[in-house]
């Protein structure tokens, strides 16, 4: 279980004539946009047999929205986490920065506050309405930031539209070619020269218990967290892509922080 919704359904990518097209249909207010589901949008199959505990189910919802416990799901590293991943994205606030998945905790509402600050414009997308209505209610009334149901594989939005992007604990719970496509969608989006930050698992060094204690968890709970314990993300980056990876790892490499700048 991990602070956020996953958003993923893998689908034909739109040319970008259309996703322009549809992305006026998505963000035609400078308000919040309600989360109603669109008729289109299906909750992928792994969410609904891996997850429904953490995300979709309300009592979940109501149960995992605590600031203490989301910090104790990640042993005690959650404001670290937070604070490197915001501290990256600090010099394009003023643009515009998209957020795949909601975010159990305070990273959102942190985000939209500095970029409320800096006359920026914060996109947040998720595949689930329930994970989109929590969100909400913790942002203040007056913000600008837009919510909209939209699947992380398909981008309902222009080529090259946002300067910056993050994806926070989002990568390790989907499948391989879920993965792979939200990677290939975000680097589409995020202009040249812009960055997208990614927070996830990592391999822990050979020392660390929970390289020992936390495998058999993760395998059971997280089906595919393990991957990013065998791979670099490089991995499902799109191939042939001309990206810069900077990579940090916290926690004795449990975890990982990679910006990548496309």
């Amino acid at each position: 279980m991990q602070p956020h919704s996953a958003a993923a359904n893998p689908v034909v990518a739109k040319s970008p004539s259309r996703a322009s097209a549809r992305k006026e249909l998505s963000f035609t207010e400078s308000a919040v946009v309600l989360p109603f589901p669109a008729p289109d949008i299906e909750v992928p199959h792994y969410l609904t047999s891996h997850y429904w505990w953490a995300y979709i189910h309300p009592t979940a919802v109501r149960l995992f929205e605590r600031q203490w416990l989301v910090n104790l799901i990640l042993w005690g590293n959650y404001a670290c986490l937070r604070d490197a991943a915001l501290a990256d994205m600090a010099g394009s606030l003023a643009g515009r920065t998209l957020q795949v998945a909601c975010v159990y905790g305070d990273l959102t509402t942190r985000l939209n506050a500095s970029i409320a600050s800096r006359g920026g414009q914060l996109d947040v997308i998720d595949v689930l309405p329930i994970q989109l209505r929590n969100l909400r209610a913790k942002l203040p009334k007056d913000t600008s930031t837009r919510l909209v149901t939209m699947d992380s594989t398909d981008l309902q939005l222009a080529d090259a539209s946002y300067d910056q992007a993050i994806a926070f604990f989002l990568l390790h719970e989907q499948p391989s070619h879920y993965r792979e496509r939200t990677l290939s969608e975000l680097c589409r989006v995020v202009k040249p020269g812009g960055r997208i930050v990614v927070v996830d698992f990592a391999l822990p060094h050979w020392w660390h218990p929970l390289r020992y204690l936390w495998r058999p968890l993760l395998a059971r709970l997280e089906p595919f967290a393990l991957d990013l314990w065998r791979q670099e993300l490089t991995r499902w980056l799109p191939h042939g892509s001309r990206t810069r990876l900077q990579k940090v790892t916290f926690f004795g490499g449990l975890y990982q922080k990679v910006v990548i700048e496309t």
